[in-house]
């Protein structure tokens, strides 16, 4: 079976989709058919969960942007640039060495942006120009500080874009928007306007709203991301935290109702392999970047990047920002081997959690693994270290919004993380 690819090595989602249905309804044999099934309703690729957060609706008054992100460059490092009019700091794949494409990021006067890969806007559209977000990212942190700034990038750039996708971004004037972009335009959804927000939050997954709805895809996740900042929004619990935590690492599914929580094993001796599918995170979960702005008038330093490399499960969360200048804190970054220490030791005990190497591994966990009674499991061991970065990290952002951020405070804090976090991988999981 003959499949088109898009520029990124894997197939378009409606490509493949269609070529399968059309197998399908010529094959013959059950088992095939079976086959034939699974694969169609398995895809992972970009399967991204997203979110922007009106301050008006967070618990301190900033503004929030979320990216969980699922591709098949599971290798993720950051990187600091200062190729534009402003300096920023990108979310990239490993295998970029020079960082041609970015993922996520945000630059030194509180722009950020993300994006949820759609795949219903340009149904019917044979543009061959594809795959032009990462690009299309870079040069909104090269030049934007504005939401405004970023649309009239996306309005003067030539057309067809090559787009289609769910951009979500915030600024440092309390800006908090999506923009469901396709090969000619876009649509903006504010979350500042009651009429689009009214809890001030909006979340994309994998379909955009102004695309063909039967097109969708992401739909379980999203819902199950609805249900999590609905009960938030009502209990005034809209942080930086809890997307980092309740969302990014959610073990409950909207579908089946089932919360992997309440399965835990005995001990992590006791072998329990469940379905991992449709769950927010899953075996393509990469890294998740959550941006914390500033209120108006705050110093535009103080943007917070909050980022997981590796797999959420697996990982912990650690800050950055461009106010701390060029060398980023050396787990996040590339060492000799092009690849962060940070992703490398997640990704190791990532291959714990799916021990399974043959047939559907990819679709498999062992629970005991990451969560038992025991409280041996992985990502229970890992909360303590996490607990510990964003202890210190709050008590320095409290010092910095009052007296003042500097670039050397900054360093001196990576060099304390950098050192920490590699010591309890080492003394926990014997990486």
């Amino acid at each position: 079976m003959m499949i088109k690819r898009r520029k990124n090595g894997f197939p378009g989602i409606q490509e493949l989709s269609n070529r399968l249905l059309m197998e399908i309804n010529v094959v013959k044999n059950i088992a095939v058919k079976a086959v034939i099934f699974n694969l169609l309703f398995s895809l992972t690729i970009y399967a991204c969960t997203t979110a922007v957060i009106s301050g008006k609706s967070t618990v301190d008054g900033r503004p929030l942007l979320l990216k969980h992100r699922d591709t098949g460059n599971l290798q993720n490092r950051l990187m600091y640039f200062n190729d534009g009019r402003y300096d920023y700091i990108g979310l990239v794949n490993s295998d970029d060495v020079s960082g041609r494409e970015v993922w996520a990021g945000c630059n030194s006067t509180g722009f950020a942006i993300m994006n949820s890969a759609s795949y219903n806007l340009n149904i019917g559209d044979t543009t061959s120009l594809k795959d032009r977000e990462g690009y299309v990212m870079k040069m909104a942190l090269q030049t934007c500080s504005t939401l405004k700034d970023f649309e009239n990038m996306l309005k003067n750039l030539p057309k067809p874009m090559g787009l289609e996708a769910n951009f979500g971004v915030i600024d440092a004037a309390g800006g908090a928007a999506y923009y469901e972009t396709n090969n000619y335009g876009f649509v903006k959804f504010d979350a500042n306007d009651p009429r689009t927000a009214p809890y001030g939050y909006i979340i994309r997954t994998n379909f955009s709203y102004t695309g063909q709805r039967k097109e969708e895809y992401g739909v379980i996740r999203k819902q199950t991301a609805e249900d999590l900042f609905h009960t938030a929004s009502a209990v005034n619990n809209l942080s930086y935290k809890f997307l980092i935590r309740d969302v990014s690492r959610c073990l409950k599914h909207s579908l089946t109702g089932r919360d992997l929580y309440s399965e835990m094993p005995v001990s992590g001796r006791q072998r329990k392999f469940v379905d991992f599918c449709d769950f927010i995170p899953r075996y393509s979960s990469a890294a998740t970047v959550v941006v914390q702005g500033v209120k108006k008038g705050e110093d535009t330093g103080l943007t917070t990047m909050w980022t997981i490399l590796g797999f959420q499960l697996s990982s912990v969360a650690v800050p950055v920002w461009v106010a701390g200048g060029k060398n980023l804190p050396s787990i996040l970054t590339a060492d000799s081997s092009g690849n962060a220490p940070l992703c490398e030791m997640s990704l190791n005990l990532k291959s714990k959690i799916f021990p399974l190497k043959r047939g559907s591994y990819k679709n498999y966990i062992d629970l005991s693994v990451l969560l038992n009674k025991q409280g041996t499991g992985i990502m229970q061991q890992l909360r303590s270290v996490e607990d510990a970065v964003i202890s210190k990290s709050e008590s320095r952002l409290k010092i910095w919004r009052e007296k003042g951020i500097s670039r050397q405070n900054i360093q001196k804090f990576y060099k304390w993380y950098d050192k920490y976090i590699k010591k309890e991988y080492y003394t926990i999981f014997n990486l």
